[in-house]
């Protein structure tokens, strides 16, 4: 597969894909969905909670927090990670935004 033309997009456009890609794998939604259950810092429990390998966990917590949806903390060889708010808030405008664009007739039909 080639390169993305991001270029031929706008930077909203480009912003929402690269979200959706991040979400595009489920055990990334499975942690998503394991830090807003726990609504606090997470660290190595999510090998237990998920069942994948340690290095599967850490490329996916990887993933998340290179979009900014989760933030870490490390203390020695511990690390921490929880939702960062402030960018959640933000995703959720631009997908919200997105969906608040349709606008059904009354048919619900459109094909």
């Amino acid at each position: 597969m080639g390169v993305t033309r991001t270029d031929l997009f706008s930077d909203s456009q480009n912003a929402i894909a690269m979200v959706a890609k991040a979400l595009a794998h489920p055990a990334r939604v499975a942690i998503i969905e394991h830090l807003l259950r726990e609504e606090a810092c997470i660290n190595g429990d999510l090998v237990q909670e998920l069942g994948l390998a340690q290095a599967t966990i850490s490329q996916h917590l990887r993933e998340l927090k290179d979009i900014g949806i989760i933030q870490g903390t490390i203390d020695g060889t511990r690390r921490c990670y929880c939702i960062n708010a402030e960018r959640w808030a933000d995703i959720q405008g631009q997908f919200n935004a997105l969906f608040d664009q349709y606008h059904p007739s009354g048919s619900g039909t459109c094909c």
